[in-house]
């Protein structure tokens, strides 16, 4: 079964970047589409491509860190399509800097979106999906940067941890109602993640002007790893769908990272075993 074809996709993020790439790929194989994202500009955008290419698309202005915003979502697709299958909970930001040095509007714009913009997703249509009973899929996007602790990206990391824990609960308790769930913990994807959250960020919530860290140079530890088209992300995202996997990784060399983070939880046994020896 192509669990795609005729079916209704909803994207937060979907203007651009890992969001806009996911759209592409799923209406390429018969999903109608449901983009959300708080840049309306780049939302109008997308849409009018998809559609110029045959999609079913509808665009909706979503801020996901808002309850009642998501539920208009919700409420709009109902409206348009008359169900939803697909869930992707991808809107996200990104800070920077020491943990020593972040500030409170720094934790609260990072979880606003990437913890509480996933939650309110899983609020708000999980109980819809069980309800109609059609199975599904719900995609929570985490980061490589939610399964390894990384320097200067405590907040960031904090919000990620969350989601890749919140997803393998919901992967359990959605398997009897025939739903699935995957948590996507990419490394670097070609995006404009930095600028927009930059441009994107709520007035009330920025710091003063100046105080922000660069995201490159100067202090900053240099990034490691290959950088990712999205779309390359994007045709993973579909086959972890169609398969019903929980982990979506997309790096080769995340293998050997995460292997070295297995055996230091695994040598804290040998501590632990020689202490109650």
């Amino acid at each position: 079964m192509n669990p795609f074809d005729n079916r209704v996709a909803v994207i937060t993020g979907g203007a651009g970047g890992i969001g806009a790439a996911m759209a592409r790929v799923f209406a390429e194989r018969g999903a109608k589409l449901v983009l959300a994202d708080l840049d309306e500009q780049a939302l109008s955008g997308v849409t009018r491509e998809l559609e110029k290419s045959g999609a079913e698309v509808l665009g909706v202005p979503t801020d996901v860190s808002q309850p009642d915003s998501v539920e208009a979502l919700a409420e709009a697709t109902l409206r348009r399509f008359g169900a939803v299958h697909i869930v992707c909970n991808n809107a996200g930001v990104a800070t920077f800097g020491p943990l020593a040095k972040s500030t409170r509007k720094d934790w609260e714009f990072t979880m606003g979106v990437n913890f509480w913009g996933v939650v309110n997703g899983v609020q708000t249509f999980v109980p819809r999906l069980i309800a109609q009973a059609d199975g599904g899929h719900v995609i929570n996007t985490a980061s490589m940067a939610g399964l390894v602790g990384m320097r200067w990206l405590g907040v960031y990391c904090a919000s990620k941890f969350a989601v890749v824990g919140l997803t393998e609960s919901l992967f359990v308790e959605l398997r009897d109602h025939g739903i699935g769930a995957s948590v996507l913990c990419p490394m670097m994807v070609a995006t404009n993640i930095n600028d927009n959250s930059l441009r994107m960020r709520p007035q009330a919530l920025r710091n003063p002007a100046g105080s922000d860290i660069p995201q490159t140079g100067g202090d900053a530890p240099p990034l490691v790893g290959s950088t990712i088209d999205p779309r390359q992300l994007a045709l993973r995202v579909a086959r972890a769908v169609e398969r019903k996997e929980l982990y979506i990784l997309t790096h080769p060399e995340q293998r050997e990272i995460l292997k070295r983070r297995a055996g230091r939880l695994d040598a804290a046994f040998n501590v632990w075993e020689l202490e109650c020896s």
